[in-house]
């Protein structure tokens, strides 16, 4: 069985996670765990409480293919956890690390964007957050995720894309992939001919 490990903190943003955990589990068979800086009741932008029991350090005993930061407005803040050896110490082993909206500013700070391609929600976001960040050249201003080199990549407008590369990743087959990114696309490509006729 995959398994993808999420990590939330306080302000975690409600939508970016939501298609993994809500989807991942129950329609394609994966474990989908949830871990925080510290065991405790968290509340996301939305004002959701959501009680987190699972610490980072118990990430390497669940042993993920794929770790998701979710994004929040605490990575922008002095605030943020510092979790780079973790999220270095597990790509070094193969595991895909990914990260969307603010959780790409704790991939940056991994050095982890340095050296692939790679989005977020713009370049001048990353170079404002994080100080030792020299990826300018590899950035691609992209509205849906990118993955590359055991790194995943999205703006928060891109939550669609972000989970479909996330199982990709965790090793969902070809055809349950499609169905998925195809279900989630059918509203707008509906909306889309409608305007059009």
């Amino acid at each position: 069985m995959s398994k993808i490990a999420v990590i939330l903190t306080q302000g975690f943003a409600d939508w970016e996670y939501a298609l993994i955990a809500g989807t991942g589990g129950p329609f394609f068979n994966m474990q989908v765990e949830f871990f925080a800086p510290e065991a405790e009741e968290l509340t996301s932008q939305g004002g959701l409480t959501a009680i987190v029991l699972r610490t980072l350090d118990e990430i390497k005993g669940f042993q993920p293919n794929v770790i998701v930061v979710v994004g929040g407005t605490i990575w922008e803040s002095e605030k943020a956890p510092d979790i780079s050896s973790l999220l270095q110490s597990h790509h070094e082993k193969g595991v895909t690390v990914s990260g969307i909206c603010g959780g790409t500013l704790a991939l940056a700070r991994a050095g982890l964007l340095n050296e692939v391609a790679h989005t977020s929600n713009n370049a001048v976001y990353l170079k404002q957050n994080v100080q030792h960040y020299t990826g300018e050249q590899n950035y691609c201003d992209s509205a849906v995720a990118i993955s590359a080199g055991n790194v995943i990549s999205a703006p928060g407008i891109a939550p669609v894309s972000f989970s479909a590369a996330v199982f990709e990743a965790a090793g969902l087959n070809a055809d349950a992939l499609q169905q998925f990114r195809a279900m989630l696309a059918a509203e707008h490509t509906q909306h889309t001919q409608e305007l059009m006729s």
